[in-house]
């Protein structure tokens, strides 16, 4: 006899990411019960989908894990890349002998990084591909379609059970390390609407769809260095798909230049530098776009 009882789901990080997936997890069957881990407080998600409707949920908010009352089945990280140590501080009161963990984050070292806090058997990396903006404290306009890719096995079959919307679609992959490393080809490129303040249209200008296109094959040439079997072509369609997103389209790292906030340099762009130097790879234009990235949250101190 198949368990239905409902599940527990709390997603640490209810911004663009974590708020849009949060939004739909809360239409799901299969939850029960939902609770969002955020800095300050929310009254609700609003999010407008991609056919133009709107989703309203008023999941239990908690802004300090003191404040969780017991473990929960699934916990979901959106946070950024470099704000493991917040997100970890969750996982403790959150975490049960059978809970496990979804990280969505950027990046190819999603169970490296919480692996010091939860065993990596009970950690599933998501590549999340999916096209959403905050537009204010639990205001998220999901622009388009988009998709969760997991590795294959019983984890990872598990949390596509979770999505059965078409506009937030689950794929399981026998080959998660291709696919991580095909992501980060299109991630790395994207620093160039960072470095130069200009939403996805940038590409257009002279000389910044060869600049994207070298960085995707610098990190072409390191994960294939790791195991990754990536095509000649891949940095081709990086330049190609970011061609086509819409010319005011805001990739998450601009997105957090305009906002002063901190940028994923080092998930997008350093950690293609530091694993091919580890190979002998060399992969300067990533390396420069990560320390360029890095100075811009340097100030003077106040005189």
């Amino acid at each position: 006899m198949t368990d239905t009882k409902p599940l527990s789901i709390a997603v640490v990080g209810p911004g663009a990411i974590g708020g849009t997936v949060a939004a739909w997890l809360s239409r799901s069957s299969l939850v029960g019960d939902l609770t969002l881990c955020a800095r300050s407080p929310l009254d609700r998600l609003s999010v407008e989908t991609p056919d133009g409707g709107r989703i309203e949920a008023t999941p239990r908010v908690l802004t300090s894990p003191d404040q969780v009352e017991g473990p929960v089945d699934w916990v979901l990280v959106a946070t950024k890349a470099y704000d493991v140590e917040a997100a970890a501080a969750w996982l403790k009161p959150l975490m049960g002998p059978h809970s496990r963990l979804a990280v969505l984050q950027n990046g190819v070292e999603h169970v490296e990084r919480f692996s010091p806090f939860v065993p990596a058997d009970r950690i599933l990396p998501v590549i999340v591909d999916l096209p959403a903006e905050r537009e204010g404290p639990g205001l998220i306009r999901h622009r388009r379609h988009g998709t969760l890719t997991l590795p294959t096995g019983e984890m990872g079959e598990a949390f596509a059970a979770l999505f059965n919307e078409e506009p937030l679609r689950p794929i399981l992959t026998e080959d998660f390390l291709t696919a991580a490393w095909t992501k980060l080809a299109l991630n790395c490129a994207g620093a160039v609407c960072a470095l130069t303040g200009q939403p996805s249209g940038v590409v257009a200008s002279p000389g910044m769809a060869e600049l994207m296109h070298g960085m995707a094959a610098e990190c072409v040439a390191v994960g294939r260095a790791v195991g990754a079997d990536l095509g000649d072509d891949l940095p081709d369609w990086v330049v190609e798909r970011t061609r086509a997103s819409p010319a005011d389209s805001v990739n998450s790292l601009l997105g957090d230049r305009f906002a002063g906030r901190p940028m994923e340099w080092d998930a997008r762009n350093a950690v293609i530098a530091r694993i091919g130097a580890r190979h002998g790879v060399p992969a300067p234009l990533n390396a420069m776009a990560a320390t360029l990235l890095s100075g811009m949250g340097w100030s003077l101190p106040a005189a």
